[in-house]
């Protein structure tokens, strides 16, 4: 099996197709123009930078362009970057396709719905159980097939809705060891805490915030669509209010962007739940990309660390 752009070792040279994931221009202390890129296929991303760039650059290297890249890896600041030697949008002839370079959930999003679907029937509240099925249905389509993220964690296509299965089955756990929780909370919120991402982000490929997920993000967008939605189906009653709270404080605080800290019991299970969940995926994804004996790249998301990887039990 040919190897992934994630799976190359410092020192070794590359020279394959890659898509563009991100393309930002910039400019050095110097004056000079350069570009900065995000390149991925199937195994991940790397950033690579462009220099000397010209003004044609810029369109002829957008997101979303298939290239042809040479070049070498090597370490900067902890992190494995591609020095790029030689770099050409892919020709026609060469049949390259975006699907077959854009990482996707392991499951497909039909498998995930389904195991999604199956938590309804442990829903014992009509309100809760009426507004969660009334979102999800409405926007099935880009729940099943978006990421959850643009970098650092389920920036895939149906990362979603992988991620929010993987928090029910947590969820799941949880009630049990905790008979307590109110499941139908914990279960709506899991579900329901990252669905106004359908309006954040741009969509499955060369994923970018839109002018609604940078002016209002998906916290206060969901909240708004818990809203409306009870106004729809008619219902009234603290468990509206609930939802949105749930919604509202999964970050933690607020300065991870929570507009409120958890106040209810199930919401603060949520906020645990998510960070366990995104924080288990980039570890995943570093040590998979390490020898044993050796120690990842620095992770920002995780206060900048390396994690080292035991060669026992390798």
């Amino acid at each position: 099996m040919k190897k992934g752009i994630t799976q190359y070792a410092v020192g070794e040279q590359v020279d394959t197709f890659l898509l563009v994931k991100q393309s930002n221009k910039g400019v050095t202390t110097t004056g000079n123009p350069f570009m900065s890129l995000v390149l991925q296929d199937k195994s991940g991303d790397i950033e690579a930078k462009l220099w000397d760039t010209k003004e044609e650059h810029e369109k002829m290297y957008a997101a979303e362009t298939i290239v042809k890249v040479g070049g070498e890896i090597h370490n900067y600041r902890g992190k494995n970057q591609l020095r790029i030697k030689s770099i050409r949008p892919a020709r026609p002839e060469e049949n390259q396709s975006i699907s077959a370079l854009v990482p996707s959930a392991e499951k497909s999003k039909e498998e995930l719905y389904e195991e999604l679907v199956q938590f309804f029937f442990e829903m014992k509240n009509p309100k809760i159980q009426r507004i969660t099925r009334h979102i999800l249905k409405q926007y099935q389509q880009e729940i099943m097939t978006f990421p959850a993220a643009t970098k650092n964690h389920h920036d895939y296509v149906s990362g979603l809705a992988d991620h929010t299965v993987s928090m029910l089955r947590l969820g799941k756990s949880l009630c049990e060891l905790y008979p307590s929780l109110n499941k139908d909370l914990l279960y709506s919120g899991i579900i329901l805490h990252d669905i106004g991402k359908v309006f954040e982000l741009s969509g499955p490929i060369a994923t970018t915030y839109t002018l609604e997920g940078n002016l209002l993000g998906h916290i206060s967008i969901m909240v708004t669509e818990i809203a409306k939605t009870a106004q729809e189906l008619e219902i009234e009653g603290e468990e509206v209010l609930l939802l949105q709270h749930m919604v509202l404080s999964h970050h933690g605080k607020e300065e991870w962007g929570s507009p409120k800290k958890p106040m209810i019991k199930e919401a603060e299970i949520l906020h645990y739940i998510d960070n366990i969940d995104a924080k288990m995926m980039m570890l995943d994804r570093a040590l998979e990309k390490t020898k044993p004996g050796e120690y990842t790249e620095r992770l920002f998301p995780l206060d900048n660390r390396s994690f080292y990887k035991p060669e026992f039990g390798s």
